[in-house]
């Protein structure tokens, strides 16, 4: 359960992390039936309200009236923290990533939200609806909320049973154990790639290299490699008597004979 909800809570600041940026760039959403385009609703009459920092949202959803780009940074840093908190980086750096953390998180951004905001956000905003898991993100499709009672742990192909803890199925203390959730009744997750992005993006680099330097030597002349000293047949002659070029320079000279 309590891994459940970690994960909930992750997916809940990405959501909630993303809505701000919206915020942010085009101030609040407006009302459902009032969605449209400012510069094409003026065109056909319609009031349209400019604040001090607006900028048109292209999509229609949001209102444009920014609030001081001060108080937009201070939430954009907020939401920075958030989001390198849930980071898979925290993992490789054994930061131990908890529930309390989490909604620690939440709250920061939503005091953000409330010094920009001092009347607070339209109820209908989803960056206010995130801020309280109200934002219908388990109706979307491809959701991937789960729910604690039901969720399924997997490690290796198989199904952790909830009555038993993790050293039942891992004997070495030192293993590291990479586990999946599913949605109660689905298959077992597809296993770990057996190499990183970050490694198959070095190999794929380094098979370029070579594939580009076998077209280079086959596009070579065939006699190309007699200009290299080592197909000299005279250089072992010139090597024991102090020759390095193959000829003898003379002092005033302008080359080897």
């Amino acid at each position: 359960k309590r891994i459940t909800e970690v994960w909930n809570l992750r997916l809940q600041i990405q959501r909630l992390c993303t809505h701000c940026k919206g915020v942010v760039d085009y101030g609040p959403a407006k009302k459902p039936k009032e969605v449209g385009i400012d510069h094409i609703e003026e065109q056909a009459g319609k009031t349209i309200e400019r604040g001090p920092f607006y900028q048109e949202d292209p999509t229609g959803h949001r209102t444009g009236n920014r609030v001081d780009p001060k108080l937009s940074a201070v939430i954009i840093q907020t939401c920075e923290d958030a989001l390198q908190a849930i980071s898979k980086l925290q993992a490789t750096k054994r930061v131990a990533l908890t529930a309390k953390l989490l909604k620690e998180k939440i709250r920061n951004i939503g005091g953000a939200l409330t010094i920009a905001f001092p009347m607070g956000l339209p109820e209908w905003d989803p960056a206010r609806l995130a801020l309280t898991d109200q934002d219908g993100a388990e109706g979307a499709p491809g959701q991937k909320i789960l729910d604690p009672e039901t969720a399924t742990l997997w490690f290796a192909g198989k199904q952790f049973e909830r009555d038993t803890i993790i050293k039942d199925r891992i004997r070495h203390e030192k293993s590291k154990v990479v586990a999946k959730l599913q949605k109660d009744g689905a298959r077992a997750p597809g296993r770990e790639a057996g190499i990183s992005e970050e490694e198959k993006k070095a190999m794929m680099a380094h098979y370029y290299k070579k594939q580009e330097e076998l077209k280079r030597v086959q596009t070579n002349d065939e006699d190309d490699y007699l200009h290299s000293a080592w197909a000299n047949s005279n250089s072992l002659k010139y090597q024991l008597h102090g020759q390095s070029t193959g000829g003898i320079m003379f002092r005033k000279g302008r080359g080897a004979m």
